[in-house]
């Protein structure tokens, strides 16, 4: 048999074989039953974070429109942190606030994340790029996000722009303290309302504080520089000395009774509102929204003194490869693909690039969350209760006026492990 009719036969089998498999399937062909041939695997990425983005409803959309498996895993701010510096194998993706970056970078926790494989990085606003959303604004005292996002070729972490970052930007908000009207009368936005009002002595014994020596260390200093008890000369890097002034007075307070409790994730933060435990607490936004659903009079304060600011991170861990590691970038994107960015406005959240959530958003909500407006019908959660009533203006107002008054961002500061001495010495 000359080379060309062996050729020719083995083309005539081949054409043979392809109309086998048209007419009965191939799988048929090769012997082995179709799920377990070109059924694409689904991919299961674990995401480490808390109750504020690990949520049942973005959990079953993301897994809808990305077909893949979603394990989320929430926890207390402390406790998140804790897992993922001393554990990058026990999940993928981490979802937490900008003052947990240096941790986990200089901890070898998390990986890179390449922006040219970020969808929509070229629609993220100026915030975190440049710390500023108009050029008024403040920047805020501490670890404002843009200082930690770029990493640099001899692996530090800056403000100089490269081709990889430490953290994807997505979810963030200004905090503040929540407050029970029934008991405490409104106060004015930017001019009564103030971070002092947690060491009042009239709400002695009904006042709750985060349990997170990187938020609710802040509060108190807020509260307590505002009532004149201790002075910082950088609130944003306190001192070992400025530390033991600060706990000094907060234990005096601490053993009149004066906290009732500190709480360590949002559902808890409700329940001590919702309970009478407290009348003022530190609270994130879902967390008021919730409790305006329930019929639960609680306001959101705009504090004089200016906001605790935090960021949304979303990172990659060190121990991520493959096919879960691609994953994990769909995922990324899906955050700022616009329906997530939405979602998490109804509980009171900004997403990084909020042009593409606003066509996912009623001109109602967009005029209420983002533009400060007066609600022109009434709101609903991402609970589907009622969280907002027609004619109210959300605390504080724009995302413009709000980002413009940051007093201090959630920080890992020099003087971290002296802090976390004494934040676990007080609250014990």
């Amino acid at each position: 048999m000359t080379d060309k009719s062996l050729r020719s036969g083995v083309d005539q089998g081949k054409r043979k074989l392809l109309k086998q498999a048209a007419s009965v399937g191939v799988c048929s062909v090769l012997g082995f039953k179709a799920p377990y041939v070109f059924a694409k695997k689904v991919q299961t990425v674990r995401v480490l974070g808390t109750h504020v983005t690990l949520q049942q409803a973005l959990k079953e959309q993301a897994q809808k429109d990305l077909g893949i498996n979603l394990v989320y895993e929430p926890k207390g701010s402390a406790a998140v942190l804790q897992k993922a510096a001393m554990a990058p194998e026990s999940f993928d993706l981490y979802e937490q606030w900008s003052n947990s970056i240096n941790v986990l970078w200089y901890s070898g926790s998390i990986q890179p994340i390449e922006k040219k494989r970020l969808t929509y990085w070229n629609e993220i606003n100026s915030l975190t790029k440049t710390g500023r959303l108009q050029p008024s604004a403040k920047i805020g005292a501490g670890d404002a996000p843009y200082k930690l996002l770029h990493v640099q070729e001899d692996q530090t972490l800056s403000d100089q722009e490269s081709d990889f970052i430490s953290y994807l930007p997505y979810v963030h908000n200004v905090d503040s303290f929540g407050y029970n009207t029934d008991v405490i009368a409104p106060g004015v936005p930017y001019k009564t309302e103030s971070w002092g009002w947690l060491l009042e002595k009239a709400y002695r014994g009904k006042v709750g504080i985060v349990n997170a020596p990187t938020i609710g260390l802040f509060d108190l200093a807020l509260a307590a520089q505002a009532q004149r008890l201790v002075s910082f000369a950088n609130i944003g890097n306190i001192t070992n000395d400025e530390l033991d002034q600060l706990f000094k007075v907060l234990s005096d307070f601490k053993q009149q009774g004066h906290f009732s409790g500190f709480w360590t994730s949002v559902p808890e933060s409700v329940d001590f509102m919702k309970s009478n435990r407290v009348v003022i607490e530190s609270m994130f936004s879902p967390a008021v929204s919730a409790l305006n659903g329930q019929n639960v009079p609680v306001i959101y304060a705009a504090p004089k003194e200016g906001y605790r600011g935090w960021h949304g991170v979303m990172c990659l861990s060190s121990a991520t490869t493959g096919a879960v590691k691609d994953a994990a970038y769909d995922y990324m994107n899906w955050w700022l693909s616009g329906w997530p960015g939405a979602f998490i406005a109804r509980q009171g959240y900004y997403i990084s690039n909020p042009q593409r959530a606003k066509s996912f958003l009623s001109k109602t909500e967009w005029d209420y969350w983002y533009e400060g407006l007066p609600a022109a019908q009434n709101l609903t959660g991402t609970d589907g209760k009622l969280s907002v009533k027609q004619g109210e203006v959300r605390t504080g107002g724009s995302y413009l006026k709000r980002f413009s008054n940051v007093a201090v961002w959630n920080t890992v500061m020099p003087s971290y492990d002296y802090s976390l001495q004494k934040w676990y010495e007080f609250i014990s």
